[in-house]
């Protein structure tokens, strides 16, 4: 394979849908169908794909994000490579040792304690005991659980169990690293260490497979990503291009749903410099929003919304709200409204809603979310939605 870490030839996963036979009649001519290598048509009708004729290939030492909505595909993808699943036709071939972090405590036993699961684990993922036992002080520190380390691990939350999964993992020294969601249920320091221990397996030479619906995540770490869909690869190039792409598509599936006497046309959002998904804090930027009337209608009013990753309320306002006159249009007129922010906000990522809203009489009239999506980029460690720009001005040290 030369330089390449994974090749995934024309592969494709097919699960059959439960078939149910209410009489023995039925029954025995489907079992001899199946001893005979053949199914019936009825049968193939509810065969789902779950994987479609996946043609990938992954360098060594590249990091690569996978992106897609639920059910895309992302997971049964990583379970093929990490040989969980084997492919309904097609081909894998993988060139290096794999260490698999798919599902949170995967190989742990509930009533063992930590200490016995990581001996457990790490055997499970190919570490010799001798292996795990050098590595066995740095893999706890890791995880920040020295102090539960000797407690069965069905006592632990689910964080401490992605804790103690992703360590393990992590400290294999693998020549291909697959993680899967995981660490979305670990706190936000772990999260922070945890990402920067997989840029430095990246950047030590292995690869790094890296699932997750952060997409802030997914920038930071792989500079290219590939988009699932219906099992199928749509996508692949630049992160940033695959991103925007994808957020495309989920604000297409809104689009089909939504109707109504107005409609946001587009939401852009821009600073200085010109469109981009990257801003500091503190820096002016503008939304454009453009919506058209598709009949006569009063009292419009536009609501701006700023959510944070986890959907929490970061900030929102709306253009009657800061004085602005309620617009009346007329069938086929439209309306540019452009808001001006200083984004005053913590690292991570945030996404805009946008609504149309009659307040005289409380009426919604159409709403786009997410409108954009953006990531906030800090040299500071400060955290939560707002940036207070904190300074330590006075540190006096004197007599008790």
């Amino acid at each position: 394979m030369s330089d390449l870490a994974i090749r995934f030839e024309e592969v494709s996963k097919r699960f059959a849908l439960g078939e149910r036979f209410t009489s023995l009649r039925d029954l025995l001519p489907a079992l001899a169908r199946r001893a005979l290598g053949r199914r019936g048509e009825e049968a193939r009708k509810g065969d789902f794909w779950a994987l479609r004729d996946i043609n990938l290939q992954v360098r060594k030492g590249e990091a690569l994000g996978i992106v897609g909505h639920n059910g895309a595909g992302k997971s049964t993808l990583l379970k093929h490579l990490a040989g969980i699943m084997v492919p309904t036709k097609g081909s894998i071939e993988v060139d290096g040792r794999i260490s698999a972090l798919i599902e949170v405590g995967a190989g742990f036993h509930p009533e063992l304690t930590g200490r016995e699961n990581v001996f457990l684990s790490g055997v499970i993922l190919g570490m010799s005991r001798t292996e795990v036992a050098r590595k066995f002080d740095e893999i706890v520190d890791f995880s920040e659980l020295e102090t539960f380390i000797d407690t069965p691990v069905k006592r632990y939350s689910s964080g401490m169990f992605a804790r103690l999964g992703f360590s393990v993992a992590a400290h294999l020294d693998p020549d291909i690293l697959i993680i899967d969601e995981v660490l979305s249920v670990g706190d936000f320091s772990f999260q922070a260490k945890s990402l920067q221990k997989m840029r430095s397996i990246a950047a030590s030479g292995a690869t790094v497979l890296f699932v997750s619906h952060d997409l802030k995540a997914v920038s930071d770490l792989c500079p290219r990503a590939v988009l699932l869909e219906s099992g199928a690869v749509t996508g692949d190039g630049p992160t940033s291009r695959i991103l925007e792409r994808y957020l495309e598509r989920e604000r297409a599936k809104l689009e089909e749903q939504r109707g109504g006497p107005v409609r946001i046309r587009s939401v852009s959002m821009r600073n200085a410099a010109g469109h981009t998904e990257r801003y500091r804090p503190g820096e002016k930027v503008w939304i454009d929003v453009v919506f058209k009337a598709n009949d006569d209608c009063k009292g419009v009013a536009v609501v701006l919304q700023v959510l944070d990753d986890h959907l929490g309320d970061a900030f929102n306002t709306s253009s009657e709200r800061l004085g602005h006159e309620p617009v009346d249009l007329s069938r086929g007129q439209s309306c540019r409204m452009t808001f001006e922010l200083d984004l005053h906000l913590t690292k991570g990522t945030f996404h805009v809603a946008v609504y149309l809203h009659r307040y005289d009489i409380d009426r919604g009239y159409d709403r786009v979310y997410p409108a954009a999506t953006f990531f906030m980029e800090s040299d500071v460690d400060v955290r939560g939605g707002a940036n207070l720009y904190p300074r330590i001005v006075a540190a006096p040290i004197g007599q008790g």
